[in-house]
């Protein structure tokens, strides 16, 4: 009996197996050489592909923007990198950047207005911002004429710049993260997010020190972490030639709306005051009806927003997962529960339901959710770069501690000697 290792990497999810071990009665060298030896090699090839898809969720995209992407490292052996070695790098010199501001925020003119002339200015960048900041009152002022002619312009909605931002920078709250996110569909670019906001989990950078830490983020020295989304898709049901009674016929027209999340997917009772009534189907099978005030689908990223005030676990947001979290559930053994990324979630009103539900997505693009209208969720392809002021490690612990104030408990005093004696 010989032993053949296979030698070919296999991409299986996020990381690879090289290396298979095959016993066979024949003679290595004539193994080697065989048909029986290809069949095998692609047959192992075909299965691994068939457990990267059912047990791992979609590899996210590793190019972000026009010029951003991973740096691989070359001393790691898996896909799977240590989360403080994931690091920032450019094809080519950044040259562009889109600004995100909070709007009709005073206190951040004269910041918005130093890091828009440093970029400009001191290193020759394109700026671009969004069309109704620069129509803010509050910047109409003489000292901002001269910048304005500086600044490109684009309208939510209607412009589209996916391949003309080469990173981000956000000034505000986490909101201008979530919002950032929601402007990109697809590839996003790396987001540096600076804390000027509230609560800021998401927002590790000070602005005390912009010029030195943007320089390091063009330069490509910066750790990165990548934040999963959420695929969405609202399927609302064509209702031009049907009533409720006749909601089960295939009708042609149904209308369908894609989003990419990256907090929560919330579906509640909305204005109602009867329980919301909807049922939770995972990859095609019926694995609960909902009763009590709604549902939150979140990624990792969400797990310490909306999902962690309804009970829900934190996860560090380098893992694959999905968390469900029913929010004020009509049921004392209703727990939150973490699914694989790589399952696919379906949410629809049950046919028990009094009333209709409503869906909120990362809070916006509210809409109602009627008879036959659907709502399914997997893991997003294209994840969120967000760079980190240390790393994805020490950064989320961080923010833990500072802003939810995570196992902040007055420490137990010492036992004097003679207490230790009894």
């Amino acid at each position: 009996v010989s032993l053949v290792i296979v030698s070919k990497p296999v991409q299986y999810g996020l990381s690879s197996i090289s290396s298979i071990l095959l016993f066979t009665s024949r003679p290595t060298s004539e193994f080697l050489k065989s048909s029986e030896s290809r069949v095998c090699k692609q047959a192992i090839v075909e299965r691994i592909t068939d457990i990267d898809i059912s047990l791992h969720g979609p590899s996210p995209v590793t190019t972000f923007g026009p010029k951003a992407c991973m740096l691989k490292n070359p001393k790691a052996v898996m896909h799977i990198q240590d989360p403080a070695s994931q690091r920032l790098t450019w094809n080519k010199p950044p040259k562009s950047v889109l600004i995100i501001k909070k709007i009709r925020d005073a206190s951040l003119l004269q910041p918005f207005k130093e890091l828009c002339i440093f970029l400009t200015q001191q290193k020759n960048m394109i700026v671009y911002v969004e069309r109704k900041i620069i129509e803010d009152p509050a910047i109409a002022i003489e000292s901002f004429v001269s910048l304005k002619k500086k600044i490109c312009t684009f309208r939510e909605d209607y412009d589209d710049i996916s391949n003309c931002v080469d990173f981000i920078i956000c000034l505000g709250g986490d909101g201008t993260l979530l919002y950032a996110s929601s402007l990109f569909q697809e590839s996003v670019p790396p987001v540096m997010a600076f804390h000027l906001g509230s609560l800021g989990f998401l927002t590790p950078f000070k602005f005390d020190t912009y010029q030195s830490q943007v320089t390091q983020v063009i330069e490509g020295n910066a750790a990165v972490i990548l934040r999963s989304r959420l695929e969405v898709k609202v399927m609302k049901k064509n209702r031009e030639k049907e009533s409720v009674e006749e909601i089960s016929l295939v009708t042609n027209g149904d209308k369908t709306m894609h989003y990419q999340v990256l907090n929560e997917v919330v579906v509640d009772r909305g204005p109602s005051s009867y329980l919301s009534n909807v049922d939770l189907f995972l990859d095609g099978h019926l694995i609960t009806t909902v009763q009590g005030d709604g549902v939150i689908v979140s990624t990792p990223t969400g797990s310490t927003a909306y999902a962690v005030a309804a009970g829900a676990s934190m996860i560090h947001p380098n893992v694959p997962a999905i968390m469900i979290t029913p929010i004020c559930p009509h049921s004392l053994s209703f727990r939150p529960i973490v699914v694989p990324a790589g399952v696919e979630l379906k949410i629809t009103l049950s046919r028990d339901a009094r009333n209709m539900a409503w869906v909120s997505l990362d809070g916006r693009k509210r809409q109602e959710i009627a008879y036959g209208d659907s709502i399914t969720i997997t893991t997003s392809c294209f994840p969120v770069p967000s760079i980190c002021f240390r790393d994805p490690v020490n950064d989320w612990f961080e923010s833990l501690a500072q802003c939810l104030h995570w196992n902040v408990r007055k420490k137990q005093s010492h036992l004097s000697s003679e207490e230790e004696e009894f």
